[in-house]
């Protein structure tokens, strides 16, 4: 399988994700390059901006399963892995998998669980197996975690682990629609056009199967990142360390990540090479999460996001 392909199948999924997620077009490509790095997502967005639509459409897109766990404060770790149940037919101890045992996994308000419950996904999430009673078990080779959280309202939720943070390649903010898209989404809602009479007709084609998900992701690294770029990305990354505002910079993970990211970007956009742009284009989406500023700066109304684009204005572009 050649770059070529990779393109074909990216526009593809696109395209199709596109018929049923409107006026979400950056949220589309930053949850493919996601699946296609072999990378974890967190979906930051208000209720009803279909975040869950958009992880089940992917998952028919790209022909591989799904499975959604609805996180609350009394959900135990054994609810997401799974358990040793004892059979007294066989006399003998059997593995009831959890709904962690899918391809894509949506933990749905993630933040709402308390930490020892989160870290579950943490051996998942990075080794893409899971221990039960002693045992590991492997996960699909295409396991990738969705995880998403409700930006305003944080009454009762327990925040994410910065260990676990990091475990996220993209922080993905999925915005409310435009007028012109509401307006679409509007005119379709109760009749066959509506996105989930889309998706339940079958509309939606799967563009290829789970197994070539594998396959593709080894194209990424025939994308051409040039030696001055990869020295550009690591200053990038280490500038967050040291910029007056940051009190916890990015580490190593985020440089692997913004590497992949910035060449899968580089492929949804048509080339087989790596420009500056998309290293800047995908330095929010890798980096927000990572980043904790110090309490002063908070207070003044500083961002994340606005840091972000200091360290990018103040770095020098190779030519």
């Amino acid at each position: 399988m050649n770059p070529e392909r990779l393109k074909e199948i990216l526009a593809q999924a696109r395209h199709e994700t596109g018929k049923i997620i409107i006026g979400q077009h950056e949220v589309i490509e930053q949850a493919l390059i996601a699946i296609f790095t072999g990378g974890h997502a967190l979906i930051e967005g208000v209720p009803g901006v279909a975040k869950t639509l958009l992880v089940r459409t992917l998952a028919h897109v790209l022909g591989t399963d799904f499975a959604r766990i609805q996180f609350t404060p009394d959900l135990m770790p054994a609810d997401i892995t799974g358990t040793n149940v004892f059979n007294l037919q066989r006399n003998e101890f059997s593995l009831i998998k959890g709904p962690i045992f899918t391809s894509f996994l949506l933990a749905d308000e993630i933040n709402r669980a308390p930490a020892k419950t989160q870290s579950a996904l943490l051996q998942a999430m990075q080794e893409r197996c899971v221990t039960i009673d002693r045992d590991t078990h492997p996960l699909p080779a295409n396991f990738t975690v969705f995880a998403t959280q409700n930006p305003i309202e944080y009454e009762g939720t327990y925040p994410l682990p910065e260990a676990q943070k990091d475990r996220f390649m993209l922080k993905i903010t999925m915005r409310a629609p435009g007028r012109e898209d509401e307006l679409a989404l509007a005119q379709r809602t109760m009749t066959e056009e509506a996105p989930e009479t889309l998706l339940a007709r079958g509309v939606v084609r799967p563009v290829i199967q789970a197994a070539d998900i594998v396959a593709l992701r080894e194209q990424l690294a025939r994308v051409v990142l040039r030696d001055e770029l990869t020295a550009y990305l690591v200053d990038l990354v280490r500038a967050t360390r040291s910029h007056e505002s940051v009190m916890t910079g990015a580490g190593p993970r985020a440089t692997q990540s913004l590497i992949m990211a910035a060449r899968a970007y580089a492929v949804l956009s048509g080339r087989d090479f790596v420009t500056p742009d998309d290293i800047k284009a995908m330095a929010v989406p890798v980096l927000e999460h990572r980043l904790m500023l110090r309490p002063e700066f908070e207070i003044e109304g500083l961002s994340v996001t606005e840091v972000i684009q200091q360290i990018l204005q103040q770095l020098a572009v190779p030519r």
